[in-house]
């Protein structure tokens, strides 16, 4: 079966031709973005891989359509970039891998949070210029902080694990309590209580309709000052114009993002030759007080192999006319 692959870096052809031996499948690899402009680029092809920054609107789903696609293999957890309503128009199935290694991008959120707190970035610069002045560099025991983990699905529940092995007290908010989390001596509390109280704050959720800017404002006004927020779910979740008036008011005592709400145009790119047009994200930038990584926390051997093992298994199941455990579909109203 041909198979579209769009977005396609270096290692996504490496892991994903080592694991097509078994299938076989004719693989096209794009290095372009999906979008409406680029779909007709998988034209014949009955199904198509895509990653989590390509566009799946209503428009590029149509144009997919017409060039006789009918499966979408996402090779992410998050679908949130497809209009689900759209694709069941268009009799296109869309399939995810739900999880690849939730303890890689847990792990990244306590890298990036020692890091920031510590302020390992600040030295690692320092000393290669030799400069082995540490003033300006103290942070804080994590021992005896409060942390706040906001969802406590399979990433947010090993996050909140680690930092209760580092002496933490955790409050975790979720609609639904993770007995795991439970059991490890995590106690929720309201979301209001969690914002109020914790030292760190770590956003563990998807992205839907209720979490959209979850950090704005409005929730900022209720935090304590100099508080940390890690962020390596999804880059709406926080309003980052909000944010950036947070820093400058001292409200938000460190900030590290894995995501930025408009990462689609810059993540998984070289721009270093470029001049980057988006203003707001380099304002973040200057911020002595913010770390940024480039969408990397699932980055690990672990979860390119299951990712890539899991997207050909969803695609055995659409050629052979299985059910996929791992479709997703639109909401009924």
């Amino acid at each position: 079966m041909k198979v579209t692959v769009f977005s396609t870096k270096p290692y996504d052809e490496q892991f994903l031709r080592r694991h097509n031996q078994a299938s076989n499948h004719e693989l096209v690899f794009i290095e372009n973005r999906l979008t409406s402009e680029t779909a007709a680029l998988a034209e014949g092809s009955p199904a198509i891989c895509a990653f989590v920054n390509d566009e799946l609107n209503a428009r590029t789903l149509a144009k997919l359509a017409a060039g006789g696609t009918r499966f979408v293999a996402l090779r992410c957890a998050g679908f949130n970039n497809v209009d689900l309503a759209a694709a069941e128009a268009h009799c296109i199935q869309v399939a995810r891998v739900p999880a690849y290694s939730p303890h890689a991008v847990a792990e990244h959120a306590v890298a990036l949070l020692l890091c920031l707190n510590r302020h390992v970035h600040k030295a690692y610069n320092r000393v290669r210029e030799g400069n082995f002045s540490i003033d300006g560099l103290m942070g804080e025991d994590l021992h005896g902080k409060t942390v706040g983990v906001v969802g406590t699905g399979t990433i947010g529940a090993i996050f909140a694990g680690i930092m209760r092995g580092f002496g933490c007290e955790v409050l975790a908010y979720d609609v639904v309590e993770n007995p795991d989390c439970l059991k490890a001596g995590v106690r929720y509390v309201s979301q209001e209580e969690l914002f109020s109280r914790s030292n760190v704050i770590s956003l563990h959720c998807p992205l839907m309709p209720q979490t959209h800017h979850l950090i704005d404002g409005h929730t900022l006004a209720g935090m304590r000052d100099g508080v940390f927020i890690i962020n390596t779910s999804r880059g709406a979740l926080i309003d980052t114009e909000a944010a950036t008036a947070a820093i400058k008011s001292g409200r938000i005592g460190g900030l590290a993002l894995d995501v930025y709400e408009e990462e689609s145009e810059l993540f998984f790119d070289d721009h270093s030759d470029h001049v980057i047009q988006d203003d707001v994200f380099m304002r973040l930038t200057t911020f002595p007080n913010v770390l940024i990584t480039g969408h990397q926390a699932f980055f690990t051997n672990e979860a390119m192999t299951h990712i890539s093992m899991t997207t050909f298994s969803n695609l055995a199941d659409f050629e052979n006319g299985r059910d996929c455990p791992n479709l997703v579909k639109a909401k009924a109203n």
